[in-house]
């Protein structure tokens, strides 16, 4: 069973830096294609954020967030992170990170995390 954590969340002022963190356990961790949503509050969807191969090697993201938000992971540490610069109101959701243990091109997604708040003031 894999489990999924994610922390650093907050409230920020616009302008300004978060990195959120997901804390994976169970089966290798580091065969997973691992991506980040959000879920803008009145929004009954989850947007796609960011996502990231197994080995690192290819990463992807929403034009909404390319040039400021930054995808990656510690296999080592069974932690996929998201830098998240230049935050704008438009930002804030929950996060949610999501894992597809087995690799699908277009990832599909199993497991899913609790979700970690984050709020932009303006």
């Amino acid at each position: 069973q894999v489990q999924l954590v994610e922390s650093g969340g907050g409230l920020v002022q616009a302008g300004h830096s978060l990195r959120l963190s997901c804390a994976g356990s169970g089966p290798p961790f580091s065969v997973y294609t691992m991506g980040w949503f959000r879920q803008a509050p009145g929004r009954p969807e989850r947007e796609f954020v960011a996502d990231i191969s197994w080995s690192g090697g290819t990463t992807d993201y929403a034009d909404s967030v390319k040039g400021r938000f930054s995808i990656s992971r510690d296999n080592a540490k069974n932690t996929v992170y998201l830098q998240m610069h230049s935050l704008k109101p438009e930002d804030t959701a929950v996060y949610f990170c999501a894992a597809d243990p087995y690799r699908r091109s277009p990832p599909q997604y199993e497991y899913w995390g609790q979700g970690t708040q984050v709020t932009v003031s303006s």
